[in-house]
């Protein structure tokens, strides 16, 4: 697994603490160590059954399947990297901020990032302010984005299939449904050709 504060790759070796049982089932913590920086992370998991083992503290083996939920709790957010130095404050900010809220609301980090987009595009590299798609799409036109760069918007243009939704593509804070990110890129692209 990847260490959620450093990003450092490690072989995980579990600890898994019963917390209790309520009307939502059995709930438990899952303690995890990272061997390069020593933080613990916690992840609060709830099923509806567990295999209790007797002992101090209480400890079992873990949430039996099926497993309701599975929550990363410390540290707060998710295991992506942080933005380099070279980011402005603002963008950073709203980075870290989408970052801090993906695991409470996909919803709310993907509007946040959604919004920080468009504020890069129009701050910075100064489009007409229009839609997200047309915006996207005025900075492609440009011819001025290094191949890697123009790939990777054009893809956010394509994965926001903004243009298929135009309703969607109007308002910079409106709150969308989102999906998790696909395994497998065709099989997303597949999926949403035929809705």
């Amino acid at each position: 697994m990847k260490c959620p504060h450093c990003t450092v790759e490690f072989h995980d070796t579990p600890a898994h603490i019963y917390v209790g049982k309520d009307a939502d089932g059995e709930w438990g913590i899952v303690k995890r160590t990272c061997p390069a920086c020593h933080k613990i992370m916690l992840n609060l998991q709830n099923g509806a059954t567990a295999l209790i083992v007797s002992g101090p503290g209480r400890t079992f083996k873990g949430i039996q399947p099926p497993i309701t939920s599975d929550r990363l709790v410390r540290p707060k957010g998710s295991t992506r990297p942080p933005c380099p130095t070279e980011v402005p404050k603002e963008y950073a900010d709203a980075y870290l901020e989408g970052c801090l809220v993906l695991s409470d609301s996909a919803k709310a980090a993907a509007a946040l990032g959604r919004r920080c987009l468009q504020n890069l595009l129009r701050n910075t590299v100064q489009v007409k302010p229009g839609d997200l798609y047309d915006e996207i799409q005025q900075v492609l036109d440009s011819g001025k984005l290094p191949s890697g760069l123009y790939n990777s918007i054009d893809a956010i243009r394509n994965i926001g299939n903004f243009a298929a939704h135009p309703m969607k593509s109007k308002q910079t804070g409106l709150i969308l449904d989102v999906e998790p990110e696909p395994q497998d890129p065709t099989a997303f692209r597949q999926s949403h050709d035929t809705a």
